[in-house]
Order: structure tokens, then sequence, then C-alpha cells
């Protein structure tokens, strides 16, 4: 009796850790269920696998050089993840949220913080946040906008998700009436791990209390040189990356009352990465080669494709005027077309960028990526690997 008890204990603890482990090596086998449990197991499934990443940036004045590099970079972070695998399977989704603060243009009853956007995973979206920025004096309250970050996201209790909190900024992480370790220590209650980024000479940094920070939750401290220009190196594939780009903006079939706007977006942060530099022009093409660049909210196609969509359910009034008066089997035909005219055209771009990638390391000079790129990827790879995420 005491050995089958043991066992039963030994049974209960073994569950539990299989339970809670934060990434499957292998995929489980799901017995069949009825189509609603199935669905809630889908469900499940897919919010284990979520990365957030909760972006704080100083807006002060001096802060221009951080904007652009957050501008610039974002695409780098995007496509990173585009390799990330939880163990052995699955792809982890990745939503990102953007806060400013110290900014004299921002309400000082907020304690001059303001969040830009929630959690997102519209690529769209966030580019035209961060396009949105700029920069005025200011007071940089760390505590109180880390504080802030931690109550109006939905951060979720599943520990299976990767949470982090990456808070830039130039002035003592001291400032301000709310104690940075009382907001550090309920980050760390809700396993989420804040990553701190001084602007400016890494020892200032640590006398700023910018690094304790950050290990109070067991996150990274890197200081950065926020006004480096990055250098981006041309190769001989980005013209024709960037021309199948444009053919690729062409299978996307707007629809709804979101759609005209949406696809508006697309073509402005087209037009910003390119102002910046043809390179970032490039890499945002990638990403939007990719499976995280997805948008069933106002493309027929990626609805379709998502199930999150029924051709017979819109009005003609949501249709596009060249898909109005269709049949459902003719729009379902030319829906299809345009997914295999799309799928075509970011295999181009993938392989292109393999090839892209190899002209770069190989003139590549040490240390030209972008100061905050490596501040981030370094710390995400790193939190990341404790929860069983491997970069392929």
């Amino acid at each position: 009796m005491k050995n089958t008890k043991q066992f039963l204990i030994l049974s209960l603890i073994v569950a539990t850790i299989s339970s809670t482990y934060s990434c499957e090596l292998t995929q489980k086998k799901v017995t069949p269920q009825p189509l609603i449990a199935q669905a809630m197991v889908n469900d499940e499934k897919e919010a284990n696998n979520t990365v957030k990443i909760a972006l704080l940036l100083d807006t002060s004045n001096s802060m221009d050089g951080l904007i652009n590099q957050a501008k610039a970079q974002l695409w780098d972070i995007v496509n990173e993840f585009t390799h990330a695998r939880c163990g052995n399977e699955a792809r982890p989704n990745l939503q990102i949220a953007l806060y400013q603060y110290g900014n004299d243009n921002l309400s000082s009853r907020e304690g001059y913080i303001q969040q830009v956007l929630n959690f997102s995973s519209d690529l769209d979206e966030i580019s035209e946040k961060l396009f949105s920025l700029t920069t005025n004096g200011g007071e940089e309250y760390c505590g109180a906008v880390i504080n802030t970050s931690l109550n109006q996201l939905e951060w979720g209790k599943n520990a299976d998700n990767l949470k982090m909190i990456f808070i830039a900024g130039n002035e003592p992480f001291t400032q301000g009436k709310l104690n940075y370790k009382d907001a550090v220590t309920q980050a760390k209650e809700k396993d989420i791990v804040v990553n701190t980024i001084f602007c400016g000479n890494y020892e200032q940094g640590i006398n700023t209390e910018w690094k304790k920070g950050a290990t109070l939750t067991g996150g990274e401290y890197i200081a950065i040189d926020h006004n480096r220009k990055v250098v981006h190196i041309d190769t001989p594939y980005d013209d024709i990356i960037i021309k199948l780009n444009s053919k690729l903006n062409k299978t996307y079939v707007s629809y709804g009352y979101l759609g005209a706007k949406k696809s508006k977006m697309q073509i402005t942060q087209d037009n910003n990465a390119a102002e910046m530099e043809e390179a970032i022009a490039v890499k945002r093409a990638v990403s939007k080669s990719s499976r995280l660049y997805s948008n069933s909210s106002w493309d027929m196609v990626d609805a379709v494709s998502d199930d999150k969509l029924n051709i017979e359910d819109l009005s003609e009034d949501e249709l596009p005027d060249n898909l109005k008066g269709k049949s459902t089997k003719e729009i379902e035909n030319y829906l299809s077309t345009k997914q295999s005219e799309r799928m075509k055209i970011q295999n181009e771009i993938q392989e292109l960028n393999k090839k892209r990638e190899i002209y770069i390391a190989q003139h590549q000079k040490q240390d030209t990526k972008g100061e905050l790129e490596n501040a981030m990827l370094g710390a995400i790879k790193k939190q990341a690997a404790k929860k069983d995420y491997k970069f392929d």
C-alpha cells in the first residue's frame, strides 16, 4: 500500500512537471475530440507559444537617435523571430507593445507616460506607431512607466509564454516618486523579465542603477551609443527584393471597413522604410515574406486561409470593386490565384534573402550591426533559451 501511494505521488509530480514545462521538445499526440473541445486545445497550444515584448522608449530631448534605431531595426528583430522554434516544433507568435515616456508633450498627470500601442502582432501597425514618435524635453520616470505597462497590458498568466520588457533611456533609473524596485519586483512576480538599455556610458548606467533594475528580475543590462550611425551593407539582391515587394502588395485583396485603410497603411510603411534607407526597405520586404506578416483582419487571402472569413457572409459593399457581382466560386478561384502568386513571390524573396545574408556576412566588418539590435537580440536569445526556444 505504501509503495502504491509513493507511485501515485511520483506520477502526479511527473504529470505536473510535464504540464508546466515551458516548451515541449516534441509535439504531443492529441486524441481526437469533439470539434469544440479540439478548438480549445488548439487555442491553448497557440497561447503556449507566444512571445510578448513591451518596448518602453524615452522620447525626451536627445533621444532621436534611439527612435531612429528602433524604426530601422524593428525588421531585424522580426526577421530573427521567423527562425524561432518552441523546442523542435511549433513556431511562436510575436506580439509587441509600445510605450513612450519622458516627453513634455505627454500629460503630467500621467507621469509623462503614454501607451502608444497595446500588444499587437500587426507589423504595419507597429511600424506606424514607431514612426509616429517624436522627441521633446521632459521628466523620465522609469519605475512609473514599468509599473504602468505591467498594469495596463494583458500579459496573461501562462508560464509557458516568454514575456519581456525592454526599457531604454539616459537619465537615472531612480527618478520619480514610484520606486523602481517595487515595479521590477511586481514584474518578477508576473514572470516578466525587465531588460534595461542605458543610452550612454556603461559605468554611468551602473551608477544610476540601470543595471540593478535589470538584475533584480534576471534581465540584461546593456549600454549603447544611441546616436551611432548604423552601417547597412548594400547587396546585389536588394533591388530585386524591392521589386518583388511591389508585386507582393498586388496579391492583397482588401475587404470590409478596414480594407482601404490598412491597404494604404501597408504602402505608407513601405515608403517610411524606404525613406530611411534602401536596406531598411529590403528588411521590411523580408519580414513581409514571412509567417509573421499576417493580415486576416483586412486581406481576404489571409482571412480565408486562416479560416477567419466565410465569403458568403460578406455583403456586396464589403467586397472590393473588382469582385462585386461575382459568384462565390469565382471569388474563391480569384483568391486561390492570388494566394499562389503570393507564395511564389514570398519564396523568391526568402531565397534571395539567404544569398543576401551570405553576402553581408562576407562583407560585414566587426560590430557594424545596430546598437539597439545587438542589445535586444542578445537578451532575447538568452532569455528564450530558458523557455526552450531555439533559433535555427
